[in-house]
């Protein structure tokens, strides 16, 4: 029997950096020793007075349903975290938790896209915001940001994409795929053009503990009272905490839509995981050191092989402020060893030389790779040195 799919999942972009990921384990199940660089998440344990505070909170019989939209606890911690870290009032009616940032995103734009609808998206952009903007009914405009702007947008290039069906646009900072950060004053002068055309900011901050060399994390919601209110502030515990399997984001800001938010979040999820919520509550009120130790342990292995992958033949990397991304431009790369894109060369790269990086075409790139430091300073190396070693005997 056959079945007929939705036009809205028909015309969905499979996810790239899952389907290499799957394709470097296919390879290591088969005994081949690949090193895999496309992994989007720490490779430390969730710190351990979190795990307890979770284990405990299941002993103590809180494994029921709580609030679609949180446990009020949950929120009062997500409440003080922004009172520290951004100076940024907000009342629990203004947060919604959910199961993941990424759930967050998703929930958002179902409540605040109508059909056709338009979206501003800055390359390089992370793989599931055209995605879940399509989903939602809406339309991604994609916005170049160039590499010598550090792959940001500026305010000219977000005015001269705005038409009448603009309804936001994502800021995402530290970046995912680039690593690169918005500064104040880039922030600042972006977010007077949303006020100025009554658009709504969308900022992706799940990256903000992750910062290096002396750089800080700014939140375009801190600059004025007016740009808090003109933005949708999306978070989680993830990142910052080592805690992806968790399932933890949430959303801060307008009460309208974070209501609207709830609403649908209760025919959906029901409700985020309630021993999550109880861990992430440890995350946010607990010892903060292990978070400085992830982000110290990223910063040395970032200074170590920034060098040593630009080293490579046909390799140019801006080196990134945040994250845990390095994403070089190696078009140069591709053409020097015989191939068309950068597609081919990142198949290769996989099939021979046994190292799995993420191609740029997924975020929105076609000249770039991603690979991840989120992982041992000895694959790192190895890696690098088996991508040299590939690039010098294909050239020859």
């Amino acid at each position: 029997m056959e079945f007929t799919l939705a036009d809205r999942v028909s015309a969905l972009t499979p996810s790239t950096t899952l389907a290499i990921t799957a394709k470097a384990k296919e390879m290591k199940s088969q005994g081949i020793d690949v090193i895999g660089l496309g992994a989007g998440e720490p490779d430390f344990n969730t710190p351990q007075h979190i795990i307890q505070a979770a284990y405990e909170s299941m002993t103590e019989g809180h494994t029921k349903y709580t609030p679609s939209g949180g446990t009020a606890a949950l929120k009062d911690a997500i409440i003080q975290k922004f009172q520290t870290d951004q100076n940024l009032s907000y009342s629990p009616s203004e947060i919604i938790v959910t199961s993941g940032a990424k759930h967050a995103l998703y929930t958002l734009f179902q409540v605040i896209l109508n059909d056709g609808d338009e979206v501003v998206i800055p390359t390089p952009y992370w793989v599931s915001y055209p995605e879940q903007v399509k989903l939602a009914g809406g339309n991604p405009v994609i916005v170049e940001g160039k590499e010598a702007n550090e792959y940001k947008i500026t305010p000219q290039q977000l005015k001269e994409s705005i038409s009448t069906r603009t309804k936001a646009v994502i800021l995402n900072t530290p970046s995912n795929p680039t690593g690169m950060l918005y500064s104040k004053e880039e922030l600042q002068e972006i977010g007077e053009v949303c006020l100025e055309h009554n658009i709504l900011i969308v900022s992706d901050e799940i990256y903000e503990k992750l910062v290096y060399d002396g750089h800080s994390h700014t939140s375009i919601a801190e600059l004025s009272s007016a740009l808090k209110e003109q933005t949708i502030v999306i978070n989680g515990v993830s990142k910052s905490h080592s805690m992806t399997g968790w399932r933890i984001g949430y959303a801060a800001g307008n009460q309208t839509i974070i209501k609207a938010m709830t609403n649908l979040a209760s025919h959906s999820t029901s409700n985020p995981t309630t021993t999550s919520q109880y861990g992430a509550i440890a995350a946010y009120l607990g010892d903060q050191q292990p978070v400085e130790e992830m982000r110290a342990a990223f910063e040395e292995r970032l200074n170590i092989v920034i060098d040593k992958l630009n080293a490579i033949p046909g390799f140019h990397c801006l080196k990134p402020q945040g994250a845990f991304y390095l994403f070089p431009n190696v078009s140069k790369a591709a053409k020097m060893t015989g191939y068309d894109d950068v597609d081919a060369f990142t198949k290769a790269l996989l099939e021979e030389a046994k190292v799995a990086v993420i191609p740029g075409s997924g975020f929105g790139s076609d000249d770039n790779i991603r690979l991840s430091y989120a992982t041992s300073l000895d694959a790192l190396e190895k890696a690098i040195g088996r991508m040299h070693e590939f690039v010098v005997n294909k050239s020859e």
